[in-house]
């Protein structure tokens, strides 16, 4: 017999039963994705042959497609699959493209990178939209809840970050795996893990109810059918344009160039609908919109440009502990956000209760500052290199260390400032370009990084790591400078979000 919602909703205790049916889920989707991510620019440039800065501007345009599809994922689930059948579709395109990788990585290696982007896109924004709707609407259990499930998102991200490229590069199990078939098998892991995510869903998504249920349940069986078969065609037509855009960069400027300023002047368009305070409010959401776009293109070095400074730079040792550099740029986050975010969060419910905690526009400002301080630390590399230019791993991870708390102050605020600053006509939109906002970050970032390859191009060990370390600096200039504007300017955006705190 199905649950009803309220029945649902109305549990006892501190987490829904579902809850911990959707973090497996969620956990071995996360530890597919940043598996599959963190080998793309190593496997890239090393098995692939291209150069760093192509490499870069490649991974840069399929991430920014990831995060553009999440948009498109959640309005087709909104319209047509429902989240759970949505769901299930993006985790079965997710499984067949790290398949197509794991049988032929060097010749199938843009089609399974583009089954990967949609199916992300159809996954990732409806597995959170579900744990929203296990609770009913002002229950102070949400925050608890969303808090474990993205313990879940972190503890995905630290296994697989680390271990799918360390089976790649041969430095685990390598007396069981042939070396022809080392990145088989590492893409082959994404698929696996990938599949008990699936299977943990759909073994236990009866307890959902009628949560995530398709909207169109009303409609005649064949119409329904025939709408959803439509979506599932369309889907599957576009992953050659992700291939050709993501092989093909230059098409993936010519998309970014358009999408965002259309975004932009649709919502100026739709201003005239509202009146001044709210239009002040839409404006501060399009300002913390910009704020987030440097954030993730400095925060996403880290499958790109850092990836190659680990795999060169770097040594293999923290704290006596020997580790795969590569490993470490990948999952040292994914540890930190699990180990202090309840602590961070701790810390300003105490600042809270002393009328001293930051408001949302300076903790935006501290994710600034708090990245200028990791960068720093990137740079500060040089000062402890050895003369073939191989720094310590152990000062790198303190470099995420610091940086991890610049997250944790702007990541976990951003979709709920949006939906307070928006109107209820506006919101889905909104959101959406929240994820696009996200999206030209990982474009950004791959700019980036394809300009700091670029200058170290045919250098030595040595030079490069002057090179990286240089572009480093700059990024820890550049966000320190918008950390502190941020905060100067955080009176006027005050005054724009009216009442939303």
């Amino acid at each position: 017999m199905s649950l009803s919602l309220d029945q649902i909703q109305n549990f006892k205790g501190k987490y829904p039963k579902q809850l911990w049916y959707l973090f497996f889920s969620e956990m071995w989707e996360r530890f597919s994705f940043y598996g599959m991510r963190g080998m793309l620019v190593f496997f890239m440039v090393t098995e692939l042959s291209l150069p760093e800065g192509t490499a870069n501007l490649q991974y840069g345009a399929s991430q920014a497609f990831v995060y553009a599809f999440t948009f498109i994922g959640g309005l087709f689930a909104d319209k047509i699959l429902g989240k759970r059948r949505s769901l299930f579709w993006g985790g079965l395109l997710m499984i067949v493209g790290s398949i197509v990788l794991a049988i032929d990585p060097k010749n199938f290696f843009f089609i399974g990178i583009a089954f990967n982007v949609v199916g992300t896109g159809f996954f990732k924004p409806n597995i959170s939209t579900i744990v929203g709707n296990l609770y009913k609407e002002g229950d102070n259990r949400i925050d608890a809840g969303f808090s474990l499930f993205y313990a879940g998102v972190n503890l995905g991200g630290l296994l697989g970050g680390y271990l799918c490229v360390t089976i790649g590069k041969g430095l685990m199990f390598d007396s069981l795996i042939p070396v022809a078939l080392r990145w088989n098998v590492a893409f082959g892991l994404a698929a696996v893990v990938m599949v008990i995510s699936l299977l943990t869903f759909v073994r236990t998504q009866k307890s959902l109810g009628v949560i995530g249920l398709s909207p169109l349940q009303t409609w005649p069986t064949q119409k329904r059918q025939l709408a959803e078969y439509l979506t599932f065609a369309g889907s599957l037509l576009i992953i050659p344009i992700i291939i050709l855009m993501v092989s093909h960069t230059e098409y993936t400027d010519v998309f970014m160039y358009i999408i965002g300023p259309l975004s932009i002047i649709y919502v100026i368009y739709e201003m005239k609908n509202f009146d001044a305070i709210q239009n002040k409010k839409l404006i501060a959401a399009l300002l913390f919109m910009v704020f987030s776009i440097f954030f993730w293109a400095f925060f996403e070095q880290s499958g790109g440009s850092l990836s190659l400074f680990a795999a060169s730079n770097l040594s293999t040792e923290v704290l006596g502990i020997t580790l795969d550099p590569n490993g470490v740029n990948n999952s040292a986050n994914s540890l930190f956000v699990i180990v202090f975010a309840t602590l961070l969060g701790l810390a300003w419910i105490w600042l809270n209760k002393r009328k001293a905690e930051p408001n949302t526009v300076v903790k935006f400002g501290l994710g600034f500052l708090f990245l200028a301080g990791g960068f720093y630390v990137f740079y500060a590399a040089r000062f402890f290199a050895n003369e073939v230019g191989v720094s310590s791993l152990g000062l790198f991870t303190f470099g995420w260390f610091i940086i991890t708390f610049g997250e944790l102050c702007l990541s976990p605020i951003g979709m709920s400032i949006m939906t307070k600053l928006s109107p209820q006509k506006l919101q889905a939109v909104i959101m959406g370009m929240w994820f696009l906002a996200s999206a030209y970050g990982q474009y950004f970032a791959g700019l980036l990084g394809a300009n700091i390859a670029d200058a170290s191009e045919k250098a030595s060990n040595a030079q490069k790591l002057l090179v990286y370390t240089d572009g480093y600096k700059q990024l820890g200039l550049y966000s320190l400078v918008i950390g502190v504007g941020v905060i100067a300017i955080s009176p006027i955006m005050k005054r724009l979000m009216s009442d939303v705190k």
